[in-house]
């Protein structure tokens, strides 16, 4: 687990619309289509066994180890609140790196299918609705409609940091 130093002031700052265009990786939890940076994507990985580690929330499933390394597994339907699903040939593991803490992590996220590569145009991306419900999800960049239907794009540092993993320091062996 590698972790470097960021600037203080980019946790802070707001992401603008055109900001937010660019290549997304998408992927299904249940019905629903998801999109995160590809920027963000180190690898994708089979559904693997996962180490299950004492304490922590149902939605971290444990560590697995990449290149020797411990990453924390988050399943993201129990994150979102999904209801749990068995795993299938399709179920993969999205490795991702996050800024949380002042340093860089790799995170593994559970999800049902990787769909594809699209590219978004700062034109194409819609605000997340302004009700409340934008409260309960900060960690939403924007929604695109592709051939009817939404994805939901991710600000992936907002969805999972080391907040979520408590302990997370002695798990992956960092002082």
């Amino acid at each position: 687990m590698q972790a470097s130093p960021r600037p203080a002031s980019q946790a802070e700052t707001p992401v603008k619309a055109d900001e937010r265009s660019g290549k997304y990786l998408t992927f299904k939890l249940g019905p629903e289509e998801f999109g995160v940076r590809v920027i963000k994507v180190r690898e994708i990985m089979a559904i693997q066994p996962i180490t299950v580690v004492p304490k922590m929330p149902d939605y971290v499933k444990g560590v697995v180890h990449l290149r020797g390394k411990a990453i924390p597994v988050v399943d993201l339907r129990l994150k979102f609140a999904l209801p749990a699903v068995d795993y299938t040939s399709r179920t993969c593991i999205i490795v991702v790196e996050v800024e949380s803490d002042e340093c860089h992590i790799h995170v593994g996220l559970v999800v049902d299918a990787v769909s594809s590569v699209l590219n978004f145009m700062p034109g194409e991306i819609e605000n997340p609705p302004d009700s409340g419900a934008r409260l309960a999800t900060p960690f939403i960049l924007g929604m695109v409609k592709v051939k009817g239907k939404m994805k939901i794009l991710l600000d992936i540092d907002r969805v999972v940091s080391t907040r979520d993993i408590p302990g997370f320091n002695s798990i992956m062996g960092q002082a």
